[in-house]
Parts: C-alpha cells; structure tokens; sequence
C-alpha cells in the first residue's frame, strides 16, 4: 500500500470516530436539553445514558455507513490491489497477443516470403525465359489398319492435320508468352508485398498493430493465394483444341483416341567458358544442360568473324549441326575475334525460344599457339561454311 493510500485510510478514520463521539460536559445549555440538569450539573435520567450512568457506544470502524468506505481497511486495501492487479494482467495479456501475432507475422515472411526463396523463384523465372517449349502430342502412336486390314502402329503426326497443328502451335506460343508474363508480375506483386508487410511490421505500435489485424491477415492471405498462384504457373500447363487435329474422313472409320496437348520445356543450353578455348586457327567449344539430358540431342554451333571485336563487317560466318557437346570449328583466320552461338536444333513441335547462349572467343597468332594438334571430334559433325564480304 502507498504513503498516500495509507494516509486517506487514516483521515477517514478519525472523522468517523469524530463524527460518533458523545458530547463532553457543559457542551449543551441548560434548558432541557437532554439528560443535563442546569441546577445541579448532574445528568438527569431521561432514558438515555447520562454522565455516570453507562457509556456511549462508538461504533466501531466498518459498522457505520459511510458510503465507499463501507468496509473495513483490510477489505479496501485488498479491493485496491485487485484492482491494479487486474490493470497489470489487461496490460500482460494485450502485450502477449501483440508478441503472438507478430511472431506469426514474422514466421510468415521468414519462411514462407523469405529474401532467399524469393531470390530463389526470382532465378527460376528467369531460367524459364531461356527455355525452349515444345507442344507434346499425346498419345504418340495410334493403331491403324492398312490397305490389307494389317494392325500397324503409326506416329501421330502423319495423321495430324498439319494446317490445325500450325494453328495450335501459335496458341502454344501465346499461352507460354502470357505465362512468363504472369510469372514475373506475380513474383513483382510478392516482392512488394513483403517489403510493405515488413516495414509494417517494423513500424506499427502496439495498439495500431492489433487494431488493424484484421488487415494484416487478409494481407498474409492474399499473399498466400499469390504464392500458390505462382508455383502452380511455373509447370507448363495443357493445351485446350478447340478443334479436331485429325479428319476422320481419312481415316475411313478408324476410331480415334482421345488426343491431348501439352507443353513441354526444354533447358537452355550454355557454354562451359572454362573448356571452350580458341587457337590459331581452330576452336574447341563446349556445352551443357543443367538436368544433363540424352547425348542424342541435335545442336547447332552458330559462328561469325568480328572486325575489330565489333559486331559489323562480317566476313566469314558458318553453322554445325553437332549431334554432341563439344565441336571444332576448323579454317577459322589467326587473331581474330570470332562470336559462337549456341542453340538447339528447331524441331517440328518446338512453338518457342528466345534466348541462346553467345561467347566470343579471339585466335591467337602463330608465334603464341603452343597447340599444333587438333582434337579428336565424337558424335556427328555437319558444318556449312560460308564466306561473304
């Protein structure tokens, strides 16, 4: 209990005493007040207790009705600490609810919006770009039968009509270019999102962060569904044909299965700069794929002569099909910049591409070229040279 407290308990006490006490000796005038005799100075019996006749009873403390003070001083005292105990406990719990639900709010951009897998998602849409898509027709065979009623399995696109293909392919293309459009303005949305949760977070007192909860969770899950909305668009997904791609007019009754169209990605493929080097007049280049896919994988090494190390006035320029990961291009001139591209071979279900791997390389004269042999080549080689000023 504090002096103060301690202090009004004391004051109140001595006015109720005050308050109840008898009145002493000659305090009223004669003349019939009660139970004093003006002639004698002795109390008169008049029913009430007089001066050697009883006493007065003070009531004691907590027996008069003295409004808040109804109670005895221990019962006040206890009434006042239940009272900041109970001030104390409001304040610990709204604390604890503060500390609970930015604790969930941290876990959730610690974890599930965290800088590294957003860094993460950031790589992987830009691998995406760099990927090739292929439109996947499946099944890949049917059953037909022959002139003579004969069983035999036939690939699907000899019965494709090839106008309604071309038309499904420009739609495979469409819907890979609005796809990497969403791709990139949803991680934008994420990134965004979290730097304003973040900084809310950081800033908001404790009344302001719990009075506007409400919104702080619609916003965690906004950024949730924007999330699932994100890996879901990083598979490529099924194509929708409006139209039949195959004619059972030629066919001639043969029943169809049901055909489906994919999308399909393909890694891009990149040079090794370590294991590509150029001499003097020859270079050995090297490639790779990050999921190190089948050796039968068709290439083409796109290379150009630069004058000066600029990209204009070429003069010599060629291309190798390569049927590999590695190739010498051979003839090419002595300190010289030449500029190789990589891609892959254009195939009949590829739909899009836009991006190949570039690297310069500059032959060296012949006083520097230590290397006078040219490797042994694997895999086929098919080169077209062709020269023009």
């Amino acid at each position: 209990m504090t002096c103060e407290m301690k202090r009004a308990l004391q004051e109140t006490t001595l006015a109720a005493q005050d308050s109840l006490a008898v009145p002493a000796a000659g305090s009223q005038a004669a003349g019939g007040r009660p139970g004093w005799d003006g002639d004698t100075g002795d109390c008169r019996r008049t029913g009430l207790p007089g001066a050697g006749e009883g006493t007065v009873d003070i009531p004691e403390i907590g027996q008069a009705n003295f409004g808040i003070m109804n109670m005895n001083p221990n019962e006040f005292v206890h009434s006042l600490e239940r009272t900041v105990c109970s001030k104390e406990e409001q304040d610990n719990a709204i604390l604890n609810m503060y500390m609970e639900r930015k604790s969930l709010v941290l876990q959730f951009l610690q974890s599930d919006l965290s800088p590294q897998l957003l860094e993460h998602h950031h790589k992987k849409v830009e691998l995406l770009k760099k990927c090739y898509y292929y439109i996947e027709v499946l099944p890949s065979h049917v059953i037909l039968r022959d002139q003579n009623r004969v069983l035999i399995s036939t690939d699907i696109f000899q019965i494709i009509d090839p106008w309604r293909l071309q038309r499904m392919k420009k739609v495979a293309r469409t819907q890979t270019e609005i796809q990497l459009v969403l791709l990139t303005d949803l991680l934008e949305q994420l990134q965004r999102g979290r730097e304003e949760l973040a900084c809310y977070v950081g800033t908001s007192d404790v009344v302001t962060f719990l009075s506007e909860w409400e919104s702080v969770m619609q916003k965690l899950s906004e950024l949730s569904e924007l999330m699932n909305k994100f890996l879901s668009l990083q598979v490529p997904g099924k194509l929708h044909a409006k139209h039949r791609l195959v004619s059972h007019a030629d066919l001639k009754g043969t029943r169809i299965p049901n055909i489906k169209l994919f999308l399909r990605t393909k890694m891009p493929v990149m040079f090794d700069r370590k294991e590509s080097v150029a001499h003097k007049n020859w270079a050995h280049l090297k490639w790779f794929t990050e999921n190190q896919e089948s050796p039968f994988e068709q290439y083409e090494l796109h290379f150009r002569l630069l004058m000066h190390g600029t990209q204009t006035d070429v003069v010599q320029r060629g291309i190798v099909a390569v049927s590999s990961n590695t190739c010498v291009v051979r003839d090419l001139l002595p300190d010289r910049s030449y500029e190789f591209t990589i891609r892959r071979a254009e195939t009949y279900t590829l739909v899009y591409e836009t991006w190949h791997d570039i690297i310069t390389l500059m032959t060296v004269n012949s006083a520097e070229d230590s290397s006078t042999c040219e490797p042994e080549e694997r895999g086929d080689r098919r080169s077209f040279l062709i020269f023009s000023t």
